[in-house]
């Protein structure tokens, strides 16, 4: 860890900031709006954010065809589709647990990396592999873990969505991003989205219309988004700096402030196994890290921060 207490100290508010949006997002859906509306606002937010960036460093998105292919790929496996396994789950499970097991991607990108040929076979990194599926065996597996045994198969349905997180970060380093930096691809594949779910959210009636009362859940949704764009400003910031790898220890910090913030805002407390599962799913993630390299993602936070190793870019 470098020693730098700015880098430290930023380190810490990517981890406080990322791990505050989990239990937002509870809030969020706590008064039974659906997945497509709150992704659009989401996205929409996010690009108000950061596409004054890309414009303030003179990095214009591109609009090339071969880059718009790239924005769909990421927007859907990065964004949409694990956003709406998301947002499903955040309603039905504690935001603590929900925070563990979106730290869970780097676990299903191994397997990925090495049958597209990103990574190479590793032991230690099995080893690693077979501690986060422990965990996850702990997580569901005594009756005393869980709040309800029904909630079961949310935890499996919340996996969908690290398992999408990593397979973007593998394709973004199996075929990259053309050149593209991560505000402009985080951009441009945030827009795709918007106008992806724009639609889907009109024609299945989960359009949220935020001239019709801005109450806590609406507000709970812009404070998680925006702290998520300027977190994630943080994050390209810090990762120019300090380097990925230093950068790349903030997944763990935002699992931890995922759970305690949790505990604070929404009085969550949680069994011996979960705690226990928790220890395990960092240590696995730990031992299965990628090698040194630059790493991105797209929402959703530390998921991703583990869950590409980069070889061209997102």
């Amino acid at each position: 860890m470098t020693g730098n207490p700015l880098y430290v100290l930023v380190l810490f508010f990517m981890g406080a900031g990322w791990g505050l949006t989990v239990p937002l997002a509870k809030v969020a859906t706590s008064t039974g709006h659906q997945p497509y509306g709150l992704i659009f606002w989401q996205l929409v937010i996010v690009v108000a954010v950061l596409a004054p960036m890309t414009r303030f460093a003179g990095k214009p998105v591109a609009l090339k065809p071969h880059h718009l292919r790239l924005f769909i790929v990421v927007a859907l496996t990065g964004a949409v589709l694990p956003d709406v396994f998301f947002y499903l789950t955040a309603s039905k499970l504690p935001a603590g647990i929900l925070s563990i097991l979106m730290s869970t991607a780097p676990l299903f990108s191994l397997p990925i990396a090495l049958a597209l040929g990103n990574d190479r076979f590793s032991w230690v990194r099995l080893t690693g592999l077979l501690f986060g599926m422990a965990g996850v065996i702990l997580m569901i597996g005594p009756r005393a873990s869980l709040p309800d045994p029904a909630m079961t198969v949310f935890v499996l349905l919340a996996l969908l969505a690290p398992l999408l997180y990593a397979t973007e970060g593998n394709i973004v380093a199996r075929w990259g991003t053309y050149g593209l930096d991560p505000f402009r691809t985080i951009v441009g594949a945030s827009a795709a989205g918007a106008v992806i779910t724009l639609p889907i959210a009109l024609l299945s009636g989960q359009w949220i219309n935020p001239l019709q009362g801005f109450g806590i859940p609406e507000a709970a949704l812009a404070l998680g988004a925006v702290t998520h764009g300027l977190v994630y400003a943080a994050y390209v910031w810090l990762v120019g700096r300090a380097g990925s790898v230093f950068t790349s220890q903030s997944a763990y910090i935002v699992t931890a402030f995922g759970v305690v913030w949790s505990m604070l805002l929404l009085g969550e407390r949680y069994s011996v196994f979960v705690w226990v599962a928790l220890a395990l799913m960092l240590g696995g993630i730990f031992l299965v890290r990628p090698r040194p390299s630059f790493r991105l993602g797209v929402p959703k936070e530390a998921a991703r921060l583990h869950a590409c190793d980069e070889a061209g870019p997102t």
